[in-house]
């Protein structure tokens, strides 16, 4: 799990997050209010709510626009999470079983605690060294 998390709030716009991706390499933005989770913003949600011509010679008003929107309108709702004492194996099911690439992980109050990927779990089990895969 990873403690070094990048969050914003629900009423933040577009402009802002997207700033923040051009000068930082986040994959996926955690919604909070008063460190309560409301819900993740993938880099992907923000590639499909913002237009492509953002920054070029044919952006037009409606292009320009986008920016404007507000966070609470792409981000995903009620997002999956994990306790802060889950173990591994319940990530992975949950990697599994649904389609996500994060996992907010929160206390038993919603409050934001890290986050995990399932990046992170790959690289706890090459830390810990070789799994034998066998027929």
């Amino acid at each position: 799990m990873s403690t070094r998390i990048v969050t914003v709030e629900m009423n933040d716009s577009l402009r802002m997050v997207k700033g923040m991706s051009d000068n930082t390499c986040f994959h996926h933005l955690l919604v909070v209010e008063s460190g309560i989770l409301f819900g993740v913003i993938s880099d992907r949600d923000l590639l499909k709510a913002l237009s492509p011509n953002i920054g070029t010679a044919s952006e037009t008003n409606r292009d320009a626009a986008s920016l404007n929107k507000r966070v609470h309108q792409i981000m995903t709702r009620k997002p999956i999470t994990l306790e802060q004492n889950a173990g591994i194996f319940e990530a992975i099911g949950l990697f599994a079983n649904h389609n996500i690439s994060c996992i907010p992980v929160v206390d038993d109050g919603c409050k934001l605690i890290g986050i995990i990927s399932w990046r992170d779990i790959l690289k706890a089990f090459e830390s810990n060294g070789p799994l034998v895969l066998s027929p």
